[in-house]
C-alpha cells in the first residue's frame, strides 16, 4: 500500500537571523518582528486543514518573544531545535556549538516542558562536531542535509574530504537524517536581502510558479516511491505575505488532493524507523 508523507516545517527565526548577519537597524528588526502578525494566521490555516507541523525555533526567539511561540506549542505542533543564536555551527568552536545546543534545549524545555527530539542547523551547515554533539544531547533526528529527496538515512560521522585524495566515508550513527532542499525552501525564492558585504539576494519570485515546483516534487514522489517523506521549509516572516499565504493554502489543498498524509517530523521519523525494523524482520524470515 502506497503512503506519501508530507512534513510542513517552519523555521521561526524571528530576529535571530538578522542579528546573526549584523543587520540590527530598526527596519531589519521590523522584518523579523512581522512573524508576530503571521503566527496566528498560520495557526488558523493549519487548523482549518487539520495539519500538524514542526517549528524549528532558535532559543533566541523563545526567550525574546515567548508569546509568539506559545500558540503553536499549545496547538500541539512540534517544537524542534534551531540553535540558540542563528549562527552557523561550522563557524563555531566545538565548545561554542555545544553551548548553543545545550542553551537551546533549556529554552525549549522551559516553554514546552520537554527537550527537543529534532534539530535543524541555522543555514543548513553542520560542523564536523555536530552529529556527535546532537547525539550527546538527546537529539533523535537532524534535518540539515541533502543526501536524498524522499527517504531518510542515518547520518555519518568522521567523513574525510581532502582535495587530492579519494573521499572516505565515516561510520553511520544512530542520528536519523531527514533531508531537505533549498528548492523546497521559501527563503531563496521569496526573500529580498541586501547583505552587509554588498551582495543582493534577489528573491521576489512569482508565488504561483513556485507552487507548481512544490507540487511537482510531491507528484514525482508518488511516481517513484511506494513510501516517501517530503519536507517543505517555510519562514513565518517570509511566507506570511498575503499572496504567499494563499500559495501555501493552495499547496495544502493540492497535496490533499494528491493523497498526502501530513505529519510532524518526529512522527514521520518514527514511521520511517518502524518501516526499517519491519524491513529487517521480513528479510530475516
Amino acid at each position: 500500500m502506497s503512503r506519501h508523507v508530507v512534513c510542513l516545517t517552519f523555521d521561526h527565526d524571528h530576529l535571530s537571523g538578522f542579528i546573526a548577519r549584523g543587520l540590527t537597524s530598526p527596519t531589519a528588526i521590523s522584518r523579523g518582528e512581522y512573524d508576530m502578525v503571521v503566527i496566528p494566521r498560520l495557526m488558523t490555516l493549519l487548523a482549518r486543514y487539520g495539519v500538524k507541523a514542526t517549528f524549528f525555533t532558535p532559543g533566541h526567539t523563545i526567550d525574546s518573544t515567548p508569546e509568539a511561540v506559545m500558540p503553536y506549542v499549545e496547538a500541539g505542533h512540534e517544537l524542534a531545535h534551531h540553535g540558540w543564536t542563528h549562527r552557523l555551527p561550522v563557524t563555531l568552536s566545538r565548545e561554542e556549538e555545544e553551548e548553543e545546543i545545550a542553551r537551546g534545549n533549556e529554552s525549549i524545555k522551559r516553554i514546552s516542558g520537554q527537550t527537543a527530539r529534532g534539530y535543524r542547523s541555522p543555514a543548513w551547515d553542520l560542523s564536523p562536531h555536530s552529529i556527535e554533539l546532537l547525539l550527546k544531547h538527546g537529539i533523535r533526528y537532524d534535518s540539515s542535509m541533502m543526501g536524498h529527496d524522499y527517504d531518510c538515512y542515518y547520518a555519518r560521522q568522521g567523513d574525510v574530504a581532502e582535495l587530492k585524495k579519494p573521499f572516505v566515508r565515516g561510520r553511520e550513527t544512530k542520528l536519523v537524517e531527514m533531508p531537505i532542499s533549498w528548492s523546497l525552501d521559501d527563503y531563496p525564492h521569496f526573500e529580498y536581502m541586501r547583505l552587509p558585504n554588498g551582495s543582493v539576494q534577489q528573491g521576489l519570485m512569482n508565488a504561483s510558479a513556485v507552487l507548481e515546483n512544490f507540487v511537482d516534487d510531491y507528484t514525482y514522489m508518488t511516481r517513484v516511491c511506494d513510501f516517501g517523506i517530503l519536507t517543505y521549509t517555510f519562514h513565518p516572516h517570509v511566507i506570511g505575505r498575503g499572496h504567499r499565504m494563499m500559495m501555501l493554502e493552495r499547496l495544502i489543498q493540492r497535496l490533499i488532493e494528491g493523497g498526502a498524509v501530513f505529519s510532524t517530523m518526529e512522527d514521520a521519523m518514527q514511521e520511517w524507523l518502524a518501516n526499517q525494523r519491519g524491513g529487517r524482520k521480513a528479510a530475516a524470515e
